[in-house]
């Protein structure tokens, strides 16, 4: 289980650096509260944009956007209505991507899916 924490640890780091080079201002990292947790929450020009990472070293169980399956994203939902209430944010426009991180052989390759849901 550690070696997955930190293989998704690692890929959460890649994907603030590529955020950063894009130009995005991250706001948060790893918010937490009942309803779930939020890997990255950022600000892109006037948008917020909430971030699910994941990350793999192979495909052998699929794609890591798949993982954000119809449960994962019903809790991601609460956890931005609850993230944005507690904030005073309700009328900010936001976005919801996915970040893919491919790790082999300590080469990575990110894959942006931006609006890869809707809240």
């Amino acid at each position: 289980m550690y070696i997955n924490q930190e293989i998704g640890k690692l890929g959460e780091d890649i994907a603030v650096n590529y955020l950063k080079q894009k130009g995005y201002k991250i706001l948060d990292r790893n918010f937490e509260c009942r309803q779930g947790e939020l890997d990255i929450i950022a600000l892109d020009k006037k948008e917020i944009v909430f971030i699910e990472v994941k990350t793999r070293t192979s495909n052998r169980y699929g794609y890591p956007s798949e993982a954000v399956n119809k449960v994962k994203q019903k809790h991601m939902l609460q956890t931005i209505k609850y993230y944005l209430y507690i904030r005073n944010l309700n009328d900010k426009f936001v976005r919801i991507d996915v970040i893919e991180v491919h790790i082999r052989d300590n080469v990575y390759k990110v894959n942006h899916i931006k609006k890869a849901l809707e809240g």
